[in-house]
């Protein structure tokens, strides 16, 4: 038995990593609700726009639908981990701005119980918060600042019950802290801060099926769904109130336990793929969840410090996706056996972002919207199965009917995929 010295590093990594954090996000959009959320898609998947409901492989990990764990190899370990890049144009009443940031994106591994039932375990970002603005007020000015996300620690595992069923299960624990800073200066010279924190630690689950039907010795369609029950989250927030010109002691106020004021809603996923030749992948991917439902309710309100639970405005969010892939030839030359990937998405957000006229004074209500395609190369190491997968991602945020912030995204995607063998027996000689 021969343990492979790439997975004996692949894991020191991975166990150096649990304690980073999800990267932040670059947008003042994230200051509403729990921030921008990611759908555990791989660099491999956002290279497609972001599909895997009915995808499954023995050569990629595909956290979007557990099921698909069953698909790997009995003898094959798999380990990936992504980085991100991104560089971000914005535009407000007309003047532009622009940031530059990203960071490890996700770290996750997969391998065989047995000859029908696969695992998975790894840390992926849940959502995540990062913005920094400020405005000018009467005798003064304020600033705005967030930083900080939810983390997702899961473990997961698929199984095939019957021929061309499989069914699949993930637990995750979510854990990370959002922070809220806001900021007030006055032309008098008085400084003030106050800051909301909320601390995330609870446990969430998700189910998964496919079904492969073929359709011919070189065509099979497969059908994919996923589920997640809503939940009250657990955890604890607070506000704090510090005078910074004073230098004075902090007060906090405010504090609270999330159960019953904050809560994450009923998710579903569904997607169907057409597989040819082992060359081809097709795929087009259904998201919608019901965040009417779910609380968030601020607990002070920042401009006079008082205690509230007003209740935050969402929407549902929904959102389709599509990709190609396509591998000219699977044991050909080098150039052959690169995989090519293209894809788009639109996405309708769950936040809600009020806008108060100048003129009239009339507040209205707009709904964040987000689209963008995408391409990539999944790149074969020599001597190896390991694959490097390159992808290039833009994609423009804004409101709507007011656009409000207007944001381009360019983001390159890194993740290297380690394909090694789990457990290799030497013949005797």
């Amino acid at each position: 038995m021969k343990l492979n010295k790439s997975i004996i590093l692949a894991l020191l990594v991975a166990c150096s990593a649990i304690g980073v954090s999800a990267q932040n996000a670059m947008s003042p959009y994230s200051k509403f609700g729990y921030g921008l959320l990611s759908d555990n898609a791989s660099s491999a998947q956002r290279a497609m726009g972001g599909v895997g409901y009915a995808m499954k492989s023995g050569r990629q990990i595909n956290v979007m639908n557990p099921a698909s764990y069953a698909a790997i190899d009995s003898l094959t370990f798999l380990f990936d981990i992504g980085l991100d890049v991104t560089a971000l144009w914005s535009e407000e009443n007309g003047v532009p701005g622009k940031d530059f940031g990203g960071g490890l994106d996700y770290i996750t591994m997969q391998f065989p119980i047995n000859k029908y039932i696969g695992a998975s375990v790894g840390l992926l970002p849940f959502s995540s918060v990062g913005y920094s603005f400020g405005t000018e007020i009467v005798h003064g000015s304020n600033a705005r600042e967030g930083v900080g996300g939810i983390n997702q620690l899961y473990a997961g595992v698929g199984g095939t019950p019957f021929k061309n069923l499989y069914v699949g299960a993930n637990i995750s624990y979510l854990f990370g802290t959002t922070i809220n800073d806001a900021y007030a200066y006055t032309t008098s010279g008085s400084q003030s801060l106050f800051e909301r924190v909320m601390q995330v630690r609870d446990w969430r689950v998700q189910f998964g099926v496919q079904y492969e039907l073929p359709i011919s010795e070189r065509n099979s369609v497969t059908l994919g769904a996923v589920y997640t029950p809503g939940k009250s989250l657990r955890g604890k927030t607070w506000g704090t109130y510090y005078d910074i010109s004073a230098e004075s002691s902090a007060d906090t106020v405010g504090y609270s336990s999330l159960k019953d004021k904050y809560s994450l809603p009923d998710s579903w996923g569904a997607g169907i793929s057409w597989t040819w030749n082992k060359k081809l992948l097709a795929e087009v991917d259904f998201t919608y969840q019901q965040w009417k439902d779910a609380k968030s309710s601020p607990i002070i309100n920042e401009d006079n410090g008082q205690v509230v639970f007003d209740k935050s405005t969402f929407d549902n969010r929904w959102k389709i996706a599509a990709g190609l892939q396509y591998t000219p030839k699977v044991r050909g030359g080098y150039l052959q056996r690169i995989t090519y990937r293209v894809g788009g998405f639109f996405n309708h957000d769950y936040m809600v972002v009020g806008y108060r006229d100048p003129t009239t004074q009339r507040v209205t209500d707009n709904n964040v919207r987000d689209y963008g395609v995408s391409l990539g190369f999944g790149l074969p190491a020599p001597q190896s199965k390991t694959m490097i997968n390159l992808g290039f991602e833009w994609r423009h945020r804004q409101a709507s009917p007011n656009a409000l912030i207007k944001e381009d995204y360019f983001n390159i995607t890194l993740g290297i995929n380690f394909n090694e063998m789990w457990f290799w027996r030497n013949k005797i000689r």
